[in-house]
């Protein structure tokens, strides 16, 4: 493992949310990170959906630690502004991949793209990431 990807790792172990939705760290690689989890009853809504809640911070952690892999170790990330889109039912395994989109001192601009099991298109998002000392 590289030091970057260790340093995403231990970072996502202390993720208290993503760990309450079983969440997975699949990749790590320069500018582009893979989080997944399975929508289950505590994580969908009403209709038995995965909840936009869900969607959502898997986004965003995908996003913030695609910005992460391109900055100084002495730097974190935090969010500035995300948005997100959602295109379609969220359902079973969700795959959210995070990349950077153009890497900056101050701002930092990514995306992200939230994918089911089936190759359907659940959500995409765009954001700017904040790099702060740690």
């Amino acid at each position: 493992m590289t030091p970057t990807a260790s340093r995403i790792a231990d970072s996502f172990a202390l993720q208290g949310m993503m760990r309450t939705f079983g969440a997975v760290l699949e990749h790590v690689g320069d500018g582009v990170v893979r989080i997944a989890c399975d929508v289950t009853p505590a994580t969908s809504q009403q209709h038995g959906h995965g909840h936009a809640g869900l969607t959502f911070s898997l986004a965003d952690s995908a996003a913030g630690y695609a910005a992460l892999t391109l900055i100084d170790p002495e730097f974190e990330v935090v969010t500035s502004e995300f948005r997100i889109s959602l295109l379609a039912p969220a359902r079973g395994r969700l795959v959210a991949e995070g990349r950077v989109i153009r890497p900056g001192r101050r701002l930092i601009a990514v995306a992200a793209d939230v994918m089911g099991p089936d190759g359907s298109h659940v959500a995409t998002a765009l954001g700017t990431m904040v790099p702060v000392r740690s």
